[in-house]
């Protein structure tokens, strides 16, 4: 009798718990909704009038303390051969990149993400999200190893609205979402930008370093620190 008392109790803790889960689970769509409206509004005011250091800051304060926690969408993508994938099929945490043909990257970017989508394949999925057609997408997946999923969304089909809207067109491109194994977002990020004079050598440097700043201090672990100069920390900004 005792034994089955107790294991009332620990079902009903259990089912309290979850309970209070759920309803503190905040969708990154709704987060969104409620704080997108402000932001983009104070943040126009600062780009108007070049207050380009306080327009880095509302971003950060609107990822830091407004998305940062929710949970991203179960979106649809597409895979090279045109099916269809959802996020959530992805069990892994996610390094997501969403980016577009047009976007420049610098010159040690790719080589970078190549390097560490092969040191964390076995813990981490890197996907690269393009706002492409498939065969533009294609032609620039082969800059990537086979350690990344390469994905698509076609804006032209007029298919994908929602997803369009939530993570292209609300926070700018390229963006990168770095999403746990329960796709809780854990950071947000621009990528590293620098003058053209900079060597490869230095350009991979900063952007490996960013990217497994991101992936050490968020992804993998929480203890582990790397003490990164102002110039190779990725800019947050629109």
């Amino acid at each position: 009798m005792v034994r089955l008392l107790l294991l009332f109790l620990l079902t009903n803790l259990t089912l309290s718990a979850l309970a209070q889960e759920d309803e503190q689970r905040i969708l990154f769509s709704d987060a969104l909704a409620m704080h997108l409206p402000k932001y983009e509004e104070r943040a126009k005011k600062a780009y108007r009038t070049r207050n380009y250091e306080e327009a880095h800051n509302l971003f950060d304060s609107l990822v830091n303390i407004e998305l940062n926690g929710s949970y991203m969408d179960n979106f649809t993508f597409n895979t090279l051969k045109g099916k269809q994938i959802t996020l959530y099929d992805i069990k892994k945490p996610v390094y997501l990149i969403t980016y577009a043909s047009w976007c420049i990257s610098t010159k040690g970017e790719i080589p970078a993400i190549n390097a560490l989508a092969t040191k964390y394949q076995d813990k981490i999925d890197f996907v690269i999200l393009f706002w492409d057609t498939q065969k533009t997408t294609k032609k620039m997946s082969k800059s990537y190893n086979e350690n990344i999923k390469i994905l698509y969304v076609d804006e032209l089909n007029n298919k994908d609205s929602f997803v369009i809207s939530q993570l292209k067109h609300s926070l700018g491109l390229p963006t990168t979402f770095l999403l746990d194994g329960t796709k809780k977002i854990v950071d947000i990020r621009r990528g590293i930008t620098h003058p053209m004079t900079k060597t490869f050598e230095e350009s991979y440097d900063m952007n490996y370093n960013s990217i497994n700043d991101g992936i050490a201090n968020h992804l993998l672990t929480k203890d582990r620190k790397f003490a990164l100069t102002k110039e190779t920390v990725a800019i947050n900004g629109i």
